[in-house]
């Protein structure tokens, strides 16, 4: 690969959905998740209609699709594997995301031609290890989070030059060593690295002494809480030259759980981002200010680097709340926009006649409009949309197109 070439933006997707928000917002290729196989059993996921739909979508736009098969398997998952890699050979995405040796080689047999990525959760650390598995016939490897980009520019210059590199952006941060955690399956019996995380690392602990069961001793980091685990987001939307300069292919976004909203944020703003640096330099400072802003209106925890630039520091923790922030609605999207004018939407929050809301456009607009009409699926006028997923015809002061994203500003 040429590395003047521009990294790809790689954008999660949890339903067909959003895997379409993804990539009218911006992404070059998105990410998912079958029924099985993946580490994001909550998530909708893709049934395998639902996947072809996403493929076709995608490729229809020029954007590519990578479904993950990441668990660390067991013995009792080698023969569903074997089946689903069948069918995934089938519906032709572009390339399969591993982090299980046993799994790639299943792939690799069941799935000739396809591409295969490794896995963060392989711990993929170091150069020797990125050869070892370009020699099995891996085409790119997902950099370990705790890698600094000093790493992983020395890493690029001693893997072949047509290897691929894909790199951790933007999103949550996990407590655990390449995200492999064993508190879950401890906890609860559910197991992280079957696709089952619980999330233990954003509860709230405290310390009971053993002689003394049901007296709770707050656990406090200089009295600023008890969220001892809680990692900030992380976000390089400012570091996108050093970026470039470690020499890495693809961008990647976490987030299989995230709404459309969320999605469309952050694919918006990094697609800009990533556009205004090729342009020049000098565009992308001028912009930060609107990177930031933007950013800012996704669902978030704080933001850090990570482990970008040295190892981090407990300013990197929250300690004293395991809440998102977040000031924005997700109302729905325009599905379609009807031959009178109207836009159709299921709706995903409340809202009423005459609120002002946003329409944000793909292209950076966010355009202020007002509700002046809404209807339900039998042409009856309504003043209030109180049912999650109702099917409702609005007519909006403001021209809106199909796939724009509806969101109302939290008061």
């Amino acid at each position: 690969m040429n590395r003047k070439n521009k990294p790809e933006l790689l954008i999660p997707a949890s339903s067909l959905e959003v895997l379409k928000t993804a990539v009218v917002f911006g992404a070059d290729a998105v990410y998912i998740g079958g029924e099985a196989f993946g580490l994001r059993a909550k998530a909708k996921n893709f049934s395998p209609e639902d996947m072809k739909a996403g493929i076709e979508f995608a490729h229809a736009h020029g954007v590519k699709v990578y479904v993950t098969a990441n668990i660390l398997a067991h013995n009792s998952d080698l023969d569903g594997a074997v089946e689903y890699f069948k069918e995934l050979n089938e519906l032709k995405p572009d390339a399969l995301i591993i982090a299980d040796p046993g799994m790639f080689m299943l792939a690799k047999e069941h799935c000739p031609g396809m591409e295969l990525h490794i896995s963060t959760q392989a711990n993929n650390t170091n150069y020797q290890t990125y050869l070892f598995w370009w020699q099995q016939g891996a085409k790119r490897v997902v950099s370990a989070r705790e890698l600094s980009l000093a790493e992983i520019k020395e890493i690029r210059e001693h893997i072949p030059e047509e290897m691929e590199i894909e790199s951790f952006i933007h999103g949550a941060m996990c407590i655990s060593y390449s995200g492999r955690c064993l508190l879950s399956n401890y906890f609860t019996g559910r197991d992280a690295n079957q696709g089952a995380c619980t999330h233990p690392c954003r509860w709230k602990y405290a310390v009971v002494e053993e002689t003394r069961p049901g007296e709770y001793m707050p656990v406090y980091e200089n009295e600023r809480g008890t969220y001892i685990f809680n990692s900030k987001d992380l976000c390089m939307i400012e570091y996108i030259p050093e970026i470039v300069d470690a020499g890495i292919d693809s961008l990647k976004i976490e987030g299989r759980m995230k709404t459309a909203l969320y999605v469309a944020a952050v694919a918006r703003t990094y697609r800009k981002a990533i556009d205004d640096f090729y342009t020049s330099p000098e565009e992308y400072a001028k912009n930060m200010d609107w990177y930031r802003q933007e950013i800012s209106k996704c669902t978030y925890r704080q933001f850090t680097t990570g482990f970008y630039f040295g190892k981090p520091t407990e300013e990197t923790q929250i300690y004293d709340s395991n809440t998102y922030i977040n000031e924005y609605v997700y109302l729905g999207i325009a599905e379609e926009i009807t031959d009178d004018g109207k836009v159709r939407i299921e709706q995903k929050n409340k809202f009423c006649v005459g609120d002002t809301i946003e329409i944000m456009k793909p292209d950076g607009r966010n355009v202020s409009t007002v509700v002046e009409a809404m209807y339900d699926e039998k042409g009856a006028a309504v003043d209030s949309a109180p049912h999650p997923q109702q099917v409702l015809f609005l007519q909006l002061s403001e021209t809106c197109e199909k796939y724009d994203l509806l969101r109302v500003k939290k008061a």
